[in-house]
């Protein structure tokens, strides 16, 4: 059996870094981690092919060779992946989905013409899928109904199908599941608020794999709450620590986590000394009455700046998201969240609408309450409206976000934060060996200095902050340099949010103004026939 991997393209995105990654040569950040786990599970006597839409178009002879394509998305890969089922259909062949958006909104992959749906969890369901197979089946839907797979027994994904020069960072998961209750999130619905982990063996045994196959760059924990279970991530970093000093530290780690990290300083000690060197938490909102709606009270329990000082001074630059949008929010909500991020000095936050993600409990209650809009669940990104209707003006919501995210990237703001932020953040705690800088290094070194130090407006600080770095945090200065480039890319997509996001506010308003049109005839007609 010949199977095609196929992963749609995305769109622009927050984390779409196009401009970063060009400087060093690569074409995404990260790989799909996914699709090489379900090569992993499938039969090994199957023979695999596995293309990244994000790199490269799948080629005439690759759609030849397949007996069956499989794809993978998430909800912002939407309209690739309705495209990819369709070019492999005109194309006779049988094609098979999963992932997390088949598993919310099966009916759009199935209406496309996917011929089996592989949802919830393969481990569970890929067995249903390869039995139906070999039995000759055409079609089929295969679900866990509720059943949750042991990740202990998880292979190897087979990452040796990747075009490992392509990725500027590789993936692995260690857990599955977060134990609070986000209204908003579908980490919940998709995989419970029952951390699984994995055992640090099987672990180490894929980063073993990762060192076999020549990689020695970055590795994201692509945990959505990576200390969901504190006890077993602690066992897991004990003996990564060791691995890592073994191997001379070959992989940056970084990850996700929930903000009451800050309360356990043996576990960010524990991720520093192997190597962690950064984690994203989601602050969602300063506001205390939005986060006790939305039932993200593991925010509300103390300070969000106090807890942010503390992980970074342990060593762990922090990114954050945040969301605008919440039912019952006071107008001025967007500056509050730039006010939180220059206190706090947070470099790099994702910033978005509110959206009701499907059959989370906001999508249900929204639901319940007739407030979801049409269309809901297209694309969701950044640069998207929110999809249902919000307790205060949208049109109030969008510009504030638009106004928000603009000031928070602006480029000398944007490098005054950083450079405040990473005087703060302690120095890492391992040994790494010291190494010559690659040619492409180099050359991604030189680009920045020449467009922030000499180029544009910011040259005086970006030079002031720079050596200001050398003088007081010398450790932390290969890592304040590659977040300065991230400028790069936010001086960029900041232009697209706000052209974006003003193109569907024009849109939403003609048609709020054709409803009203249509509203004020129908009620005339009403009177006059009265």
């Amino acid at each position: 059996m010949r199977i095609l991997l196929v992963y749609p393209k995305f769109p622009k995105t927050f984390w779409s870094y196009e401009k970063i990654l060009e400087l060093v040569n690569r074409k995404v950040l990260l790989p799909p981690l996914g699709l090489v786990t379900v090569a992993a599970i499938l039969p090994q006597t199957w023979e695999f092919k596995l293309v990244d839409r994000n790199i490269r178009a799948v080629t005439e002879e690759e759609w030849a060779w397949a007996d069956v394509v499989i794809l993978s998305a998430m909800i912002v890969q939407k309209e690739d992946l309705i495209d990819q089922i369709q070019e492999a259909k005109r194309r006779g062949k049988r094609v098979a989905v999963g992932g997390p958006f088949p598993t919310s909104v099966p009916e759009v992959p199935q209406s496309a013409g996917a011929d089996y749906l592989i949802l919830d969890e393969g481990e569970i369901t890929l067995p249903m899928f390869i039995e139906a197979i070999e039995r000759g089946d055409q079609q089929g839907i295969f679900r866990s109904n509720g059943e949750k797979p042991d990740v202990t027994e998880t292979p190897v994904p087979r990452f040796d199908l990747l075009e490992f020069d392509a990725y500027d960072s590789m993936s692995i998961q260690f857990s599955r599941g977060c134990p609070f209750q986000c209204e908003f999130c579908d980490i919940i619905v998709l995989y419970g608020r029952k951390p699984r982990t994995k055992a640090p063996e099987q672990l180490l045994k894929e980063l073993d794999y990762l060192y076999e196959l020549g990689w020695r760059r970055s590795v994201f924990m692509v945990d959505d709450n990576f200390i969901g279970n504190k006890r077993n991530v602690k066992l897991l970093l004990k003996e990564l620590k060791v691995w890592q000093k073994e191997h001379g530290y070959p992989f940056r780690f970084n990850t996700e986590a929930s903000v009451d990290l800050a309360q356990d300083e043996e576990l960010m000690d524990l991720m520093v000394e192997c190597y962690f060197d950064a984690v994203f938490v989601g602050i969602e909102t300063p506001d205390e009455d939005s986060l006790s709606l939305t039932k993200k009270f593991q925010n509300t329990r103390s300070s969000l700046a106090e807890s942010i000082e503390t992980i970074t001074r342990a060593g762990l630059r922090v990114m954050a998201g945040f969301i605008i949008g919440f039912d019952g929010e006071q107008k001025g909500a967007g500056d509050r969240i730039v006010r939180f991020v220059e206190q706090t000095t947070i470099p790099t936050t994702t910033f978005a609408m509110l959206q009701a993600l499907p059959n989370t409990a906001l999508w249900h209650r929204l639901e319940k309450e007739g407030r979801l809009r049409s269309g809901k669940d297209g694309n969701i990104n950044q640069t998207t409206l929110m999809n249902f209707i919000p307790t205060r003006p949208l049109e109030d919501i969008a510009r504030e976000y638009v106004d928000a995210f603009w000031r928070i990237y602006e480029p000398q703001t944007y490098l005054d934060r950083v450079y405040r932020h990473f005087l703060m953040l302690g120095a890492p705690k391992c040994k790494a060996p010291a190494k010559l800088p690659s040619w492409i290094d180099l050359r991604a070194l030189a680009i920045v200095c020449w467009r922030q130090g000499v180029k544009r407006s910011t040259r005086w600080a970006f030079w002031h902050h720079l050596f200001g770095i050398l003088r007081q945090n010398p450790g932390v200065f290969e890592h304040y340099l590659a977040v300065c480039a991230h400028n790069e890319h936010f001086l960029e997509y900041r232009q697209i949010v706000k052209d974006e996001i003003e193109a569907q506010l024009q849109e939403f308003s003609a048609e709020e103004a054709r409803i009203q049109a249509i509203e004020t005839t129908e009620a005339k007609a009403l009177a006059q026939s009265a």
